[in-house]
């Protein structure tokens, strides 16, 4: 893919934002209303009772200090603990559209391009806000983006799987560039009632242009050099929510409906996967781990992150060459790793490599060798 560049990128952050601080005082308030409630099945032993979380327990186990969200009143409120985004008329631009234009607009103008100079838009995200008519669609629309538009799913990794598709669509279709989104309304589907992970996720979207290299013009531009992607099932994060939960109706509320996962088997599986898919990419491509100076990794946990890093360089990453965006953003699914990536690469010099990976539930994994150009 040497003929293709990311020529721009953009971030759509909400307005609202939670600490974990905000957050933990409502989990706790809601475990001693539930335990309070049901205290005579706790005191026989029928019952257990929950446990309180904390903001050490939060940081320590992810890095995570605070997070965007669309709504904050609604997660907050003990009684409801979901975010409350009112239903809109169908003449009105979706949510999640919406998102996906604000980011989009800036990756526009990143790349120094037009709606008119794009020819494909692509929504590549972990949830989709409906099945149809396509979220790309509607931001196609919106934009005035001329040409072809459709929705993919790939979890945490459908960033870095975008960019492989893009680049086939424009090596092969004679499409000009594409316009990327991803937008994620990860509070919809977090379980704000469990403390192993009712702190783990945010709202943002994430845009980028991928375009021929020949053509390319945005100040912050980068070849494509290659990509890669990996996929191996499991289990192990899942979420069952989908149309076939209203044909059960004894489980269609249950908790699998919301996103679940086994935490430990998780970090154990994914690091090694993940740590050595990269390490196979970078010598197909007849690079060593020395020569990337940064490494803009999906944003899940902190603690899997350095882990990764540190087996892809043989020695500990540093800031700098593995920057995280998790403290202030929490997990945002597949625009985690676009986020660091708009935020740290423009400081990185001409001919300078580096990667973007992602990895998630699947198991799904992508990696993607860039080298800066302007």
């Amino acid at each position: 893919m040497g003929g293709l560049v990311l020529s721009g990128s953009g971030v759509f952050t909400p307005a609202q934002s939670i600490s974990n601080d905000e957050l933990v005082a409502s989990f706790n308030e809601y475990v001693r209303r539930r335990n309070a409630a049901h205290s005579a099945a706790i005191a026989s032993g029928s019952m257990p009772a929950l446990l309180e979380s904390s903001s050490e327990f939060i940081v320590k186990a992810s890095g995570i200090k605070n997070r965007y969200v669309l709504d904050k009143s609604g997660i907050l409120d003990p009684e409801i603990m979901c975010p409350r985004i009112p239903e809109r008329r169908d003449e009105e631009l979706s949510v999640m559209a919406e998102m996906c234009v604000a980011a989009a607009r800036a990756a526009l103008a990143d790349a120094e391009r037009k709606p008119s100079d794009i020819d494909a838009v692509i929504v590549s995200c972990a949830n989709l806000q409906r099945p149809y008519p396509a979220m790309a669609i509607e931001v196609q629309n919106a934009l005035g983006i001329a040409g072809f538009a459709f929705d993919m799913i790939v979890g945490c990794s459908s960033a870095s799987y975008a960019v492989q598709v893009a680049g086939s669509l424009i090596e092969t279709n004679g499409v000009r560039a594409i316009l990327v989104c991803n937008p994620e309304i990860l509070t919809g589907h977090a379980n704000f009632r469990d403390r192993d992970s009712h702190f783990i996720f945010g709202d943002a979207a994430t845009a980028f242009v991928v375009e021929r290299r020949a053509n390319a013009r945005g100040p912050n531009a980068w070849e494509i050099v290659s990509t890669r992607l990996k996929s191996q099932f499991s289990n192990n994060i899942r979420n069952n929510f989908g149309f076939l939960n209203r044909t059960w109706p004894e489980t269609k509320d249950s908790k699998d409906k919301l996103f679940v996962q086994n935490g430990r088997k998780v970090f154990k599986e994914v690091v090694p996967l993940v740590s050595g898919f990269v390490q196979e990419h970078l010598a197909q491509n007849g690079l060593s781990a020395e020569v990337l100076k940064r490494m803009w990794l999906h944003q899940a946990n902190i603690n899997m992150n350095e882990l990764i890093a540190h087996k892809v360089l043989g020695r500990k990453a540093t800031q700098q060459e593995a920057p995280t965006v998790l403290d202030e953003y929490a997990n945002t699914s597949s625009a985690g790793a676009m986020i660091a990536f708009n935020k740290y690469s423009a400081d990185l010099k001409a001919g300078d490599y580096a990667l973007l990976c992602t990895f998630g539930a699947g198991y799904s994994a992508g990696s993607v060798i860039l080298k800066k150009l302007t």
